[in-house]
């Protein structure tokens, strides 16, 4: 089965196809980030026209990559939530569109559950029962996953997510957009023995997270330091210490609580160096084995959205002619695989 993934969920246009056979034959993406630097984030209506103009080009590419035509194409899968409605409907509704004209089926995509899905893409697949760590824009969450479509959500953040966190907090330091790897740069270079923020909401039983104090600390210590590289470097240090450390603690917690010994890690956060190697590290120590995406599939890309597409295809799920976006979607309203609604 061969499967075309298109991804418009914020300021990336991504598309890939997979091939149940042969794996990942070709992905394309083009990223918004230069448009968007100038207004210091992410504009809607701009990324949704943006979508507009890229996105049937990159599946012209993306074919021509992979050495095939629409009639090689068995499925389409596309993002449909959740994310910003303008720039999710580009995408939903070319995807549709194209199975329609192609005569083959459609199938929408949760953004997280791709995420998710992503490290399957790797010749080291982690095995099915897992604990994932999500840490994507605006979701920060842990989930049990014990089969693709059957999840149980075991915390999120009830405020901001880390990567919203990470990006205020760069905004603060004066690092523009986009802020989160800026951040992580800088805080390479600060003194981690200077400043330590709180580890939010580790003090307390559960799983859930909590990051918009750690921004409201970093707010505090800008206004009342002096504004040099150095300082704004250690508050970025102290920053990104807080929240590596948190996830931690949370993961091992949720490695215990769970019983199980495979973590995923998935989504932009999961890039950062200093939560890889320490996440390795707790693994290790807790005899668990843990798996992360490729750097370049930790931030949104087309080829998770094609392989979660073929997972649902292969399990039965087709979309109506009609079609919907959804900006809010929880995951613990995802049909599960192989039932119909």
């Amino acid at each position: 089965m061969r499967v075309l993934g298109i991804e418009t969920s914020c300021d990336e246009t991504g598309l890939a196809v997979y091939d149940s056979d042969q794996g990942l034959l070709a992905h394309v993406l083009h990223s918004q980030v230069d448009m968007h630097q100038h207004y210091g984030g992410v504009v809607p209506e701009l990324a949704s026209r943006d979508h507009v103009r890229r996105v049937i080009p990159l599946v012209k590419s993306v074919l021509t990559d992979s050495k095939l035509t629409g009639k090689d194409i068995d499925g389409i899968a596309y993002t449909a939530g959740p994310g910003l409605i303008g720039a999710l409907l580009v995408g939903v509704a070319v995807g549709r569109s194209l199975a329609y004209g192609w005569g083959v089926p459609a199938v929408a995509i949760h953004h997280m559950e791709a995420h998710l899905l992503a490290p399957m893409l790797e010749d080291n697949p982690p095995q099915f029962p897992f604990v994932a760590l999500l840490v994507s824009g605006g979701h920060t969450q842990l989930v049990e996953v014990r089969q693709p479509g059957d999840y149980r959500l075991l915390g999120e953040s009830v405020d901001d997510a880390a990567g919203e966190a990470f990006d205020k907090t760069a905004k603060l330091l004066g690092l523009g957009y986009p802020g989160g790897p800026a951040l992580a740069k800088l805080a390479e270079q600060g003194n981690p023995a200077r400043f330590r923020f709180p580890r939010p909401m580790t003090d307390r039983p559960g799983l859930d997270f909590s990051f918009s104090g750690l921004k409201t600390c970093a707010l505090n210590t800008v206004k009342t330091e002096d504004n040099d590289q150095q300082t704004r470097a250690d508050i970025a240090r102290a920053f990104v210490d807080a929240v590596v450390d948190t996830l931690i603690i949370k993961c091992r917690r949720a490695l215990e609580e769970t019983g199980l010994r495979t973590l995923v890690v998935a989504g932009g956060v999961s890039a950062n160096r200093q939560l890889r190697e320490r996440l390795t590290e707790v693994g290790s120590q807790m005899g668990a084995l843990v798996y992360f995406p490729r750097p370049e599939f930790c931030t949104d890309n087309g080829a998770m959205i094609a392989y979660a597409g073929y997972v649902r295809l292969k399990a039965g799920q087709r979309e109506p002619l009609s079609f919907a976006a959804r900006a809010r979607w929880p995951m613990t309203e995802l049909q599960r695989l192989g039932t119909r609604d």
